[in-house]
């Protein structure tokens, strides 16, 4: 009869050759759930960023410029909804759609009286203008007081503003998008002021509220209409003071533009 190790031996062999690989424990194990893998963790999608991005700042933490459509429709929208001068300038003063405001020192919104019968429009304010608040303060502007005085006129009875209220860096042109955001505030002051007659200094001024192509030696001393409510207006172009005084020789043109003006004033009296 067999001996104990050697039926001991017999199992194992039985066991090995039959594919039982853990020997059984004192407690029982459910070897069907160990075999089943243990469910993935769930992942959190993560979300677009270009979906979800908040608004981009500057570097300072102030909102990022508009971008330039955006800002002529948020410039029409603002300029639209004043009712008067005053409210039409607390909104410009505080409209970030141009980058000009970035670069100067203030505001430069109007000088002169309000629903006066003559206004006044130029190109943009210059270092003088920006550093006082007032269009045509410097050496342009005591030009054109002199010009206005020959014909009886003063800043007490006109309006002065510009198609662009801020000071562009250099004195520079403003560029064609820089006009394009600012000109519903200029076309507002307009509409607001509501003068008899426009007067439209230099070339950047005269093409943008009369609609014109052409140099300004070429529209200067023409009389034009320009729409206010379906109320067209006469207005006259002329050459702006600031070119009067690199070219002394065309004050002659400007003179005769002035006698119209004032020619203009008293058969509207």
């Amino acid at each position: 009869m067999p001996n104990e190790e050697s039926s001991h031996r017999q199992l194992l062999e039985f066991l090995v050759a039959a594919g039982v690989e853990t020997p059984l424990d004192e407690h029982p194990v459910d070897r069907f759930a160990l075999s089943v893998p243990p469910p993935a963790k769930a992942e959190v999608p993560r979300p677009d960023p270009e979906v979800h991005a908040e608004p981009r700042a500057t570097a300072g933490g102030a909102p990022a410029p508009l971008a330039p459509d955006a800002a002529i429709m948020e410039a029409r929208r603002l300029a639209a909804s004043a009712p008067d001068l005053e409210t039409l300038r607390a909104l410009l003063d505080a409209f970030e759609g141009c980058a000009l405001k970035s670069t100067a020192s203030r505001l430069v919104f109007a000088d002169g009286e309000p629903g006066a019968p003559v206004m006044i429009v130029g190109e943009a304010p210059g270092r003088d203008e920006d550093e006082i608040g007032r269009p045509f303060v410097g050496r342009a502007g005591q030009l054109l007081d002199k010009m206005l005085s020959a014909i009886g006129l003063n800043r007490g009875n006109v309006y002065v503003a510009n198609t662009v209220p801020w000071r562009p860096p250099g004195n520079r042109t403003p560029t064609p998008q820089e006009i394009a955001i600012c000109l519903p505030f200029i076309t507002r002051q307009i509409e607001l002021s509501a003068p008899e007659i426009l007067v439209t200094m230099g070339a950047p001024a005269t093409q943008t509220l009369l609609g014109q192509k052409e140099g300004i030696l070429r529209l200067r001393g023409r009389w034009f209409e320009y729409g206010l409510k379906g109320r067209p207006i006469p207005a006259l172009a002329t050459l702006h003071p600031a070119y009067l005084l690199r070219q002394p020789s065309q004050k002659a043109l400007a003179w005769r533009d002035l006698r119209a003006l004032r020619a203009k004033l008293r058969h509207l009296a």
